[in-house]
């Protein structure tokens, strides 16, 4: 009895289909690298070691860390992009490469339209910080000295392309001000440089300051981000005086387009699972940065909001790459 062609086609494609069905659901059957795009020993290296210790565990294989350092984290994503698509090769994305998609116009892959999103892990926690010495007391008194007296405060912030660069141009798009911007190449010295008086306002990461902050050392006139944290109960966010300001670092799991839903769905469940550990967010806690959850579909938007953002305030501050 002859089999009709399309019924035939029907077979063959769910017969080619099982040995995928099949891997998947064995998946993971052998240990998984995680890229990341900066050298071992930052905040996002550190975070990632965390991330894969857990994960290992919660797998039931090893997941091994791969630094990719170089272009802001670029050159990580581009290798994570051109990897098989089958979920043995992940990437630590983070929100500069959100940036870089409008820092960077001749990057050889389309971020947000290249990666499989898997999980954010992470929110890091931005702050307004002063020394004592500055007069302004609120995120609302800077602004209004900035308007009295345009280009004549100066604002410090790690290097181009950082949350904390680009937190500093957001809020002198939105709120319409004129600060001198005054960049660092290392976050370590600016805050040196802070306690010194050499600098007297700045946006930096909770975790490079906060030992200052809590002893008194230096001020915090706001959090940059959409809420507020218990790290420093009490402080205010910019937003609650800017209206639209929400602005923070961020890292999380991606891998290559085309990796297999359910193995997309396995590493989800997994980071959500660790996510819920009170060991896991006390580590994290320590490191100055909280847990951000959100599915695979909300992480996809989410990415595609930071890009479309950040390309707006690139373009208003004429950002370019040295």
């Amino acid at each position: 009895m002859s089999v009709p062609r399309r019924k035939f086609l029907q077979l063959a494609g769910s017969a080619a289909a099982l040995p995928r069905l099949a891997r998947a659901q064995a998946y993971p059957d052998k240990p998984i690298r995680l890229l990341v795009g900066y050298p071992a020993g930052g905040q996002v290296d550190i975070v990632a070691r965390l991330t894969a210790q857990f994960l290992s565990a919660q797998l039931g294989q090893s997941v091994v860390v791969e630094n990719r350092p170089g272009a802001g984290g670029s050159l990580g994503a581009e290798a994570m992009i051109k990897a098989p698509p089958d979920g043995y090769t992940l990437f630590m994305g983070t929100s500069s490469n959100a940036v870089n998609a409008a820092l960077m116009p001749n990057l050889s892959y389309d971020f947000v339209r290249d990666i499989a999103p898997i999980s954010p892990v992470n929110r890091i926690t931005l702050v307004v910080e002063a020394n004592p010495a500055f007069e302004p007391r609120t995120i609302g008194e800077l602004i209004a000295a900035a308007k009295t007296n345009p280009g004549n405060i100066d604002i410090a912030s790690p290097s181009t392309g950082t949350p904390p660069y680009m937190a500093v141009e957001l809020l002198k798009m939105i709120a319409g001000i004129d600060l001198v911007h005054v960049p660092y190449g290392a976050e370590g010295q600016m805050v040196t440089d802070l306690l010194g008086g050499q600098q007297k306002v700045a946006i930096g990461g909770i975790s490079s300051s906060i030992g200052h902050i809590k002893s008194g050392k230096l001020r915090v006139l706001a959090l940059t981000g959409a809420a507020r944290v218990d790290e420093l109960p009490g402080v205010p966010t910019v937003g609650e005086t800017v209206a639209g300001f929400d602005a923070s670092g961020w890292s999380g799991l991606v891998a290559p387009k085309g990796t297999p839903a359910a193995v997309v769905d396995r590493l989800y469940a997994a980071v959500r699972a660790i996510q819920t550990k009170s060991e896991f967010k006390a580590r994290l806690a320590d490191l100055g940065v909280s847990v951000l959850a959100m599915t695979p579909a909300e992480f996809g938007a989410f990415i595609a909001a930071e890009t479309e953002k950040w390309a707006k305030v690139i373009k208003f501050a004429g950002l370019k790459l040295q």
